[in-house]
């Protein structure tokens, strides 16, 4: 059904269907569904919160092909976890994490696909760099080797207004088509990850490359998303 509607999108916006990540997002749901799901054929996961992540991980060690993608904000205090088993982290957006992943990931022997992430919205309750501090921020990842800089991430505004909503995408990609002119060497912009179950069709229609959905495809969750999109203000 989620393949379905991303490909309807596609269609609307005269993208070819294989230009869209589908990235599966397993918060909250077991071990013994997520195997189900590596059983249909799922081979990467999204989790917001990385102690959730890396239990899930070490419970799964058999799946060996199974790669972990960390989507929420990271405290610099457990980036060692992330370090340790992920494979991409969508979160970015302080130098001090930047300076921290990369040291662990130089210890473990490791390199991550990193992207970052922007406050689109402009609201206070979301991370994310501000837009216009973002050319600054990607001048100076290069000195960080560990990090593979593939692209950008926003949360769109939670809106019924769905002019609102594109509005938030729309700024991600027109500042990535302005920072292609800028960025050093090494860093790519190809991926533009945005869109949740919620929205996801507007945001592949504004050039999305990865789209992160959980209650689409695994149905609601007990708790409510601020358990697992913390305000940031209640967070160091």
């Amino acid at each position: 059904m989620v393949q379905a509607r991303i490909a309807a999108a596609c269609q609307r916006a005269g993208r070819d269907v294989g230009s869209v990540r589908l990235l599966p997002v397993s918060k909250t749901i077991d071990e013994a569904r997520i195997r189900l799901a590596y059983a249909a054929g799922c081979r990467f996961l999204g989790e917001n919160k990385v102690q959730e992540a890396h239990h899930k991980w070490e419970a799964m060690q058999d799946l060996a092909d199974l790669r972990w993608s960390v989507i929420g904000h990271l405290q610099t205090n457990k980036a060692k976890l992330v370090a340790r088993f992920a494979h991409e982290f969508q979160a970015l957006d302080s130098l001090r994490l930047a300076e921290t992943l990369d040291r662990r990931l130089q210890h473990e022997g490791r390199s991550l696909d990193v992207f970052v992430q922007v406050n689109t919205s402009a609201e206070d309750s979301k991370y994310g760099l501000p837009p216009e501090q973002v050319a600054d921020f990607m001048h100076a990842l290069p000195q960080f080797g560990a990090l593979r800089v593939r692209g950008l991430m926003t949360l769109a505004m939670f809106s019924a207004e769905a002019d609102q909503v594109r509005a938030c995408f729309v700024r991600l990609r027109e500042l990535r088509d302005r920072l292609r002119q800028t960025v050093p060497d090494g860093i790519g912009l190809e991926e533009l990850s945005m869109g949740m179950s919620g929205d996801f069709e507007i945001a592949i229609e504004e050039g999305a490359t990865v789209v992160r959905v959980g209650q689409a495809i695994f149905g609601a969750r007990a708790v409510p998303d601020s358990h697992y999109w913390p305000v940031a203000t209640t967070s160091p």
